[in-house]
C-alpha cells in the first residue's frame, strides 16, 4: 500500500479547483467531475498520458494571472497524480454530480464524470477498440461505466435504450470504484502488444470512435 496521502485533493481545494472550472470553461468544457472521468481514464487505460495531451482538453484559455494559473496547474497535477495511488490503495471515489429530482430532493448523478471518462478512452481510441474487438473480457469488465455513459448520453447505442431506474441506477454507481481498479489492473496485466501498437497508429491511436467531448451537467458538486 503507498502511505503517501498528501497528492489527494483536500475539500477545500476540490471546491477550489471546482470554483475556477465554473468561471473559465465554456459550455464545451469540463467541470470537475468530467476532469475526475477523463483522467481516470486516461489512468487505467492502455497508456499513460503527458499532460500536453490531456490539458488542452482541460483548461480551453490562457491564464489571465501567473500565480493563479501556477496554483490551478498545480491542483491539476496533483489531481492526475493522485488517482492512481487511490486506486493502488483502493480508496479510489469517482467525483461525481448532484442534480435536482422532480420530488425536490436531489440524487448523485454520474454524467460529467462519464463525458469525460468517456473522452479519455476517446484520446486512446485506437488501442481501445483493437482490444475490445479481441477480448470480451474487457467489455465486461466496462459493463458498468458503458451503462452509466449510454445513460448519460455520453456514449451512443445502437439500439434503443431505456433509462435506468434509480436502483439499478444507484447499483451501478455503487460497482464503479471496483470497475475503476479492475480496468487498471486488466491493463497492468493485459499491456498493448506490439501489433496492438501498430494497428492503432502508435501514439495511443487517437480516435473518434468510441467517445465524445468532455461535457458539462448541471447541479452542484459532491466529492
Amino acid at each position: 500500500m503507498n502511505d503517501d496521502s498528501t497528492l489527494s485533493l483536500s475539500d477545500a481545494e476540490l471546491d477550489e479547483l471546482d470554483l475556477f472550472l465554473r468561471r473559465h470553461n465554456t459550455e464545451d468544457g469540463p467541470l470537475l467531475d468530467g476532469v475526475h472521468g477523463l483522467l481516470t481514464a486516461l489512468s487505467v487505460g492502455p497508456e499513460p498520458a503527458r499532460p500536453d495531451e490531456w490539458l488542452p482538453e482541460v483548461l480551453h484559455a490562457p491564464f489571465a494571472d501567473a500565480a493563479e494559473g501556477n496554483r490551478i496547474l498545480g491542483l491539476l497535477a496533483r489531481l492526475n497524480d493522485s488517482i492512481a495511488v487511490e486506486i493502488e490503495d483502493e480508496r479510489y471515489e469517482p467525483i461525481l454530480g448532484e442534480v435536482d429530482t422532480d420530488e425536490g430532493g436531489s440524487a448523485l448523478s454520474a454524467a460529467g464524470w462519464c463525458h469525460g471518462f468517456a473522452h479519455g478512452i476517446n484520446l486512446r481510441a485506437g488501442l481501445w477498440e483493437t482490444r475490445l474487438e479481441q477480448d470480451q473480457e474487457l467489455m465486461q469488465l466496462l459493463g458498468p461505466v458503458v451503462a452509466l455513459a449510454i445513460d448519460a448520453g455520453a456514449l451512443d447505442s445502437d439500439d434503443a435504450v431505456e433509462p435506468l431506474d434509480d436502483a439499478t441506477y444507484d447499483g451501478f454507481l455503487a460497482e464503479l470504484p471496483d470497475t475503476v481498479g479492475a480496468l487498471a489492473e486488466y491493463w497492468r496485466v493485459h499491456p498493448p502488444t506490439a501489433r496492438e501498437q501498430a494497428l492503432a497508429g502508435g501514439a495511443g491511436g487517437h480516435g473518434t470512435g468510441t467517445g465524445t467531448a468532455a461535457g458539462r451537467r448541471g447541479g452542484r458538486l459532491l466529492h
